[in-house]
């Protein structure tokens, strides 16, 4: 089994920064990207930003100069270093592993449990 751990949500004013961490562990073989999502209320989940095995990035036009991630590649962990937040950043942010398993070498991925990050002041 593999499993996500996440930490780092909370509640927070508008302008001021979060940090969010996934940690994966289990029976992986090789990790293909790992990336943080988000859902707000009444809305579809969507793709935040995203970090392949070489490092490369991408995000949503409505993060870009205000998010940063970052991978450690031998732990198994992704970050998300959240600045300048807005009030419609908050929503529920959930960590996604795109991995090869140790068992058949197949491509798969999980989602994390989800932490709320909320924007308010």
């Amino acid at each position: 089994q593999v499993q996500l751990v996440e930490s780092g949500g909370g509640l927070v004013q508008p302008g001021g920064s979060l940090r969010l961490s996934c940690a994966a562990s289990g029976r992986i073989f090789r990790i293909n990207a790992m990336g943080w999502y988000r859902q707000a209320p009444g809305k579809q989940r969507e793709l935040v930003a995203s970090i392949n095995s070489g490092g490369i990035t991408n995000y949503a036009d409505s993060v870009k100069g205000r998010f940063t991630i970052s991978r450690d590649g031998a732990k198994n962990t992704v970050a998300l270093q959240m600045n300048s937040l807005k009030l419609e950043d908050t929503a529920v942010y959930y960590c996604n592993l795109n991995y090869v398993t140790t068992v058949a070498y197949s491509n798969t991925e999980r989602w994390g449990q989800g932490t709320q990050v909320t924007v308010s002041s």
